[in-house]
């Protein structure tokens, strides 16, 4: 039987980060969050940061509220996909 998935070093600081938020649960489950978001604005599947801020308060922890989504996805893009932070910017010209 194949060990479980276990999260990098490399994110750690990530977790790190989202925990200042008020934000906790499994490391790996966190990051895994942060990467499919990412690849979810790559592929064009949330076409702004409200639709990709939904997705990520609905698997988040019950109670992560709106804001906290938010922080979550400007963490994610910060640390896995800088080049999506044209996204939050445009979300705050709204």
């Amino acid at each position: 039987m194949a060990a479980p998935a276990q999260a990098d070093d490399y994110d750690a600081p990530f977790n790190n980060t989202i925990h200042r938020f008020g934000i906790y649960g499994p490391q790996d489950y966190n990051a895994w969050l942060a990467k499919i978001s990412c690849e979810r604005l790559s592929r064009g599947v949330d076409g702004d940061a409200y639709k990709s801020a939904t997705f990520l308060q609905r698997n988040l922890p019950r109670g992560t509220t709106q804001g906290q989504a938010f922080q979550f996805l400007g963490a994610a893009i910060d640390h896995y996909c800088p080049e999506h932070v044209g996204v939050l910017q445009r979300a705050g010209t709204r």
